[in-house]
């Protein structure tokens, strides 16, 4: 500010503060302070206060007062001086007061997303190579099959970690996943069916089915005699068994001549039983004549779209972008040739071979990143090379038995494409490095799949890639879902021992399946069996009433401010309860994504919250709407980032089939309510006009009728009935459950009241007898009695002792007072 009229102007402090001398500086301020001066009221300006906290310390020389006096003045004023730099802060409207310090709070250090890398063996921070951009690709199933829970188990998982980093810690995620639509697999089950067909079309007579049998079964039992693993050689017991027993029928219908009809019924059976032995048979003396490519395009075509079909049912995303091998052959080829010519590959007889050792000795690349310790493994290595490409010249086609074949030589029978190399079929590991490399490029954020994946394919992946992009990190973070056990026991396709997805469908919801992979660790073994199936029921279940309590509660009416009411100590303490949860949730995921934790911290808060609701309603008050409801909508937000809520509902699980949930809730609630409280009002006339007819229709509504219609009415003494829309088989089980629980009651009463009768009985009968009496039919024991009818002698003729004479004695005397209780009982007539 300006000094009043008639001052001087403000000093120029320029000059003043560019003397380095602190002495020099406060004499030339002293000497500007003396030729002005200062009236009263004038208010400090920035450079005045600017100038003087350039000072340390006020001047020692008292010939220096003036810049003494205003020293004193700023730091009563201030406090102390600022160091250099710091900022002093006036407010120039009052002269005397400035605005105090401001310090930033503390905070707590931001908790980041860890992932648990394959490559480390560790859960490292995640850490995209582009911003929030993440790219992922995900092994995709080779399809030649019906789809299996070990299928549910690695789609259903990295669909949940999908869906947290996309929608959750808010990533740009762009998925990707390949289906294998070429492999041994495909090719030797396409053949297999097809000659198995062709062999079935032509009818066989009985006499060269039974034939057909026996000739196969020579190589199978050579198979059987062959195989050391415990499991497998199970299997094939099983199967020669099946064979065996449905073989035995046919043999003696064309013994006895029986009717056409008759042995044609036992030729179906054979045909279905020994269908995998006839299958093998046919195809090692018929499969090189199969030519036709559409053959073994048709078969992965079919199970693609039920792969599809099982994915959509279980509610897994579909992918950004679905890649088959069948469509990248020209890529492979090209991926294949620049590995050649990096050095890492060699042609061998119409193959190509990936060159392990000479990428392992490169000092930029390493080989086996994923499970070093199993390199070498030939059985491994030779599963990855499939049924198909293990056969002695393939085997010696190698330079090494650790390298592994990036394009095969078609044989006769199998699919063929040109390339340089002569007709052949891509291998097994190459498909998806190709694939990978044509949309993400040198190097990906994600790539997911299966634990059993680990060696050799991905390792394999890792080796060709990084030997196509000449670098050593294609892959940075590797995620491997956990193996599914059934029961405890290895799930196999090979070995027959798998559950089909539709199958695990027919027993419980694609919501049930997924609480359950939610309720336990994605990168850890999981158990499918009733136990896990039965703990994800019930909490569904649980969850789910918690969800129908808060609608209900919210269904009450209030006005417009009456929703906004007092928070007391219980809703406070709910309150905190609440944030502490998603806190806590919030370290689970960014600890690995460990639903697991979530899971169990969701429980707890559902927990609380009914005690909270169950201590309003014994206090006869209303519980908080606002706070249940943002309880329940964040509880829902997380479901549906789970995807364990399939659809737009507001809150908790949708009601009814797709697309009604919220059409439905919405329009008959109303009419239910209306409904409801008609009925409370027909039971309180009954009651109080005593007619319990009327009150037996009103159970019977609430019991037989509306649970066929998935309504359910709660009735709470004193307290309004309680109204749920429940999904209808779910009340149509509890109704069921719950006459099976008072049907045992009954029973357990019955029975309680038949034992009691006989009891009754029993005492009654044994009051009959007179004392003198009781002794005497126990002949095996005695063989004297006194007077009264008292034992004197055992079975020998010895005479008793006095311990055993006392004790019976004491018998004697019990009956006869039971005794004498008959008889007053009869002369009363106790018994008519």
């Amino acid at each position: 500010q300006t000094p009043s009229s008639g001052q001087k102007p403000a000093p120029d402090y320029r000059s003043i503060l560019s003397i380095s001398d602190e002495a020099a500086r406060a004499q030339a301020l002293n000497e500007h302070l003396s030729t002005r001066s200062y009236v009263q009221g004038y208010s400090l300006s920035q450079a005045d206060v600017d100038a003087f906290r350039q000072l340390s310390a006020p001047p020692a020389d008292p010939q220096l007062f003036h810049v003494a006096r205003w020293f004193r003045h700023i730091e009563a004023l201030l406090g102390s001086p600022c160091g250099k730099g710091q900022p002093c802060r006036l407010q120039a409207s009052k002269g005397r007061r400035v605005q105090p310090q401001w310090s930033p709070p503390a905070g707590t250090q931001p908790c980041r997303l860890h992932l648990y890398n394959s490559l480390t063996r560790n859960k490292e921070v995640f850490i995209p190579q582009d911003g929030k951009k993440v790219t992922w690709y995900c092994c995709g199933p080779t399809v030649y099959d019906a789809s299996h829970m070990g299928h549910a188990r690695s789609y259903i998982s990295f669909d949940i970690l999908r869906r947290v980093l996309k929608d959750y810690f808010k990533f740009d995620v762009f998925y990707c996943m390949n289906i294998t639509d070429i492999d041994d697999k495909i090719i030797k089950r396409a053949r297999q069916n097809h000659l198995f067909e062709q062999y079935r079309e032509k009818r066989p007579e009985a006499a060269q089915l039974l034939e057909d049998v026996q000739a196969a079964l020579k190589p199978f039992s050579v198979k059987l005699n062959e195989t050391t693993d415990p499991d497998k050689k199970q299997m094939l017991e099983r199967i020669q068994h099946a064979v065996q027993l449905a073989t035995e029928p046919l043999e003696k219908a064309v013994q006895s001549r029986l009717t056409g009809e008759e042995v044609n019924s036992c030729v179906e059976v054979l045909l279905e039983e020994a269908k995998d032995l006839l299958s093998d048979w046919l195809d090692s003396t018929l499969g090189c004549d199969v030519t036709d490519n559409s053959i073994f395009s048709k078969l992965p075509k079919f199970w693609e779209g039920d792969f599809h079909r099982d994915m959509e049912a279980l509610n897994v995303l579909p992918p950004d972008v679905l890649t088959r091998v069948s469509e990248y052959v020209p890529e492979i080829v090209n991926f294949v040739q620049k590995i050649v010519d990096n050095g890492y590959g060699y042609v061998s007889n119409g193959s190509v071979y990936f060159d392990t050792a000479k990428f392992a000795s490169s000092e930029k690349h390493s080989y086996g990143k994923l499970v070093p310790e199993a390199v070498g493994d030939q059985k491994a290595l030779q599963e990855g090379e499939g049924d198909l490409s293990i056969s002695a010249d393939r085997l010696s086609e190698k330079r090494s038995p650790n390298d592994f074949a990036l394009w095969k030589a078609s044989k006769p029978g199998e699919p063929s494409w040109p390339c340089p190399w002569g007709k052949g079929r891509p291998g097994w590991h190459i498909e998806c490095s190709a694939m990978a490399g044509t949309l993400l490029g040198a190097s990906m954020d994600i790539h997911g799949g299966g634990f059993d994946l680990r060696f050799p394919h991905h390792d394999n992946e890792l080796a060709q890639s990084e030997a196509y992009f000449e670098n050593d990190c294609w892959v940075r973070y590797f995620l491997h879902t956990g193996h599914l056990t059934i029961a405890g026991c290895k799930m196999s396709k090979s070995l027959k021992n798998f559950i089909t997805i539709k199958d695990a469908l027919k027993k419980h919801s694609a919501r049930q399946l997924r609480l359950a992979f939610l309720m336990h660790s994605w990168k850890d073994t999981l158990d499918y069996s009733s136990n896990t199936m039965e703990s994800a029921l019930q909490y569904e279940k649980f969850l789910n009433e918690f969800f129908l309590n808060v609608k209900d509660i919210l269904r009450a009416p209030v006005d417009i401010t009456g929703q906004f009411e007092k928070w007391g100590e219980e809703e406070a303490e709910l309150n905190k309860n609440f944030y502490d949860k998603k806190t806590a949730i919030h370290k689970a995921l960014c600890d690995n994504v460990d639903t697991r934790t979530v899971m169990e911290e969701m429980r707890a808060l559902v927990s609380q919250c009914n005690l909270y609701m169950a201590a309003r309603k014994a206090m006869r008050k209303r519980p908080n709407q606002a706070l249940l409801e943002n309880i329940a909508l964040y509880l829902t937000h997380m479901l549906k980032i789970f995807g364990a809520v399939e659809e737009d509902s507001s809150l908790g699980f949708p009601v009814g089939g797709p697309g009604t949930s919220l059409s439905l809730e919405a329009t008959v609630m109303p009419y239910l309510q209306v409904l409801s409280e008609f009925r409370e009002g027909v039971r309180k006339i009954a009651r109080e006009q005593k007619v319990p007819e009327i009150l037996q229709l009103s159970d019977a509504l609430r019991d037989d009728i509306l649970p066929e219609l998935g309504v359910r009415f709660e009735d709470h003494e004193g307290l309004p009935t309680v109204v749920k829309l429940v999904d209808r088989n779910t009340l149509l089980k509890e109704r069921e459950e719950k006459r099976r629980v008072e049907e045992e009651k009954r029973k357990k009463k019955e029975e309680a009241a038949r034992r009691k009768q006989e009891q009754e009985a029993a005492k009654l009968a044994k009051m009959k007898i007179p004392p003198s009496e009781m002794f005497l039919s126990e002949t095996d024991k005695y063989s004297k009695f006194d007077e009264n009818g008292l034992p004197t002698h055992d079975m020998e003729g010895k005479e008793l002792s006095k311990g055993q004479a006392k004790k019976l004695k004491k018998l004697f005397e019990a009956q006869e007072k039971l005794y004498k209780e008959y008889l007053q009982m009869a002369q009363n007539g106790s018994f008519q």
